[in-house]
């Protein structure tokens, strides 16, 4: 018997008022601002606006439930990014947009990398770290698998300051896992590679442009898709399991809001 694990975010508009203040701006990527209309209420009005009708000719005196979403990223909640979201040319081909991607390579065999041994907040996660955790799988990546990274980060809330100081991967450990051949990338972290503020104090001190955003550009060098803001690793076993990531079809986008599950025997 199949079980199924979803490692998806709820995407709830509450949550935009958790982020502390120098984030608020970025609410657009935990939430959409929904306006919702109850079946007895606004969806009432609405049914009998288009339908012509008044309330007392409703059959059970109510309408339709209705919502709409706006202030949405692309990149909101669990969410699956494009090639394109880490520059315009991969591996110097034009990169692949979301609705590029074909469903048999987002149905792939799971991995769970456990680095939270090792992993510290606002540090990078290392390939020996990397390489420790695969060890304790007893396997293998495997061309076409997905790769997640249980960082630990999901014992946080959005109230927790720790939740954004996440331990990060860099290029060098990407590029790690995607020449074994993983081809999707996953997290229970907000983010792929460390905080934006740890890069640009960093790039502050050396100048050295290398370390802007180097996990995600790791991708120009090697095609692989990076999911974030993941949930339930602890329910996953580490190897023998397939994921779906089912990404919304947005036309032309950089990445997707996806609903992810697992499936587990």
């Amino acid at each position: 018997m199949t079980r199924l694990i979803d490692l998806t975010l709820t995407l709830d508009p509450d949550n935009r008022a958790k982020l502390p203040p120098p984030l608020a701006g970025a609410a657009k990527v935990v939430a959409p601002q929904i306006e919702y209309a109850h079946p007895a209420k606004k969806g009432a009005e609405e049914f009998c606006r288009y339908l012509g009708c008044t309330h007392d000719d409703l059959p059970d005196g109510e309408g339709w439930g209705e919502e709409t979403l706006s202030d949405m990223s692309s990149h909101c909640g669990t969410h699956v990014d494009a090639p394109l979201h880490s520059g315009s040319r991969i591996a110097g081909l034009l990169a692949r947009t979301i609705t590029d991607i074909p469903l048999e390579e987002l149905y792939r065999p799971g991995i769970v990398l456990d680095v939270r041994p090792w992993a510290k907040h606002n540090e990078e996660i290392t390939i020996e770290m990397l390489d420790a955790a695969l060890a304790a799988t007893g396997t293998t990546i495997k061309q076409g698998d997905a790769v997640l990274i249980r960082t630990g980060q999901e014992r946080y809330t959005m109230t927790d300051p720790l939740f954004y100081q996440q331990p990060g991967m860099s290029r060098a450990s990407t590029l790690h896992l995607t020449r074994q051949g993983a081809t999707i990338l996953g997290t229970d972290a907000v983010g792929w590679d460390l905080s934006f503020g740890v890069m640009a104090r960093k790039f502050q001190q050396t100048r050295d442009k290398s370390v802007l955003w180097d996990g995600h550009k790791a991708i120009v060098e090697r095609e692989a898709f990076i999911v974030q803001q993941m949930t339930n690793f602890a329910e996953l076993p580490l190897s023998g399991f397939m994921v779906g990531f089912f990404p919304l079809k947005l036309a032309r986008c950089s990445a997707a809001p996806a609903r992810v599950v697992a499936f587990v025997n």
